[in-house]
């Protein structure tokens, strides 16, 4: 994928084999936008996490990818979007160690701690969108006068 600022790019999630897809295209944008190879790695990470959700508990759905630029610093928008049941209570979801799939319960929390910007809307029977966004990180500029 050719990562072009603001443009938003449309990834199905319906299946597996999506979830695959969608992971592929997070990688391939971050790294064309110049992430390091650890904030990709936390990018696709917390991304196949909100993908999966999307499928498992939202019933599919589809990721909007957004290459960003705002004047200082490039980043990457992604938000899983779903028609599914909603989360009845967001508090307990995104607290570590929950689960309604059997799993390990660090799907949301996790993928929170991976970005640095998330925000979840869910509303029950109306569905859910979770954005995470991840801006570029710069090296650190030496202080001036530090011996």
């Amino acid at each position: 994928m050719q990562a072009q600022l603001g443009l938003t790019t449309r990834v199905t999630i319906g299946s597996d084999a999506d979830l695959a897809w969608a992971r592929h295209q997070v990688r391939q944008a971050s790294a064309a936008l110049g992430f390091s190879l650890v904030q990709q790695t936390k990018l696709v990470t917390a991304a196949s996490e909100l993908a999966r959700n999307t499928l498992v508990h939202g019933g599919g759905g589809h990721m909007e990818m957004t290459a960003l630029d705002d004047g200082q610093a490039r980043g990457l928008r992604l938000s899983c979007i779903d028609e599914g049941p909603g989360i009845r209570d967001i508090d307990m979801a995104m607290t570590d160690g929950y689960t309604t799939g059997g799993g390990l319960g660090l799907g949301l929390s996790g993928a929170k701690r991976l970005v640095q910007e998330f925000s979840l809307d869910s509303r029950p029977g109306q569905g859910t969108k979770v954005t995470i966004t991840e801006w570029i990180s710069a090296l650190p500029t030496p202080r001036s006068g530090v011996v």
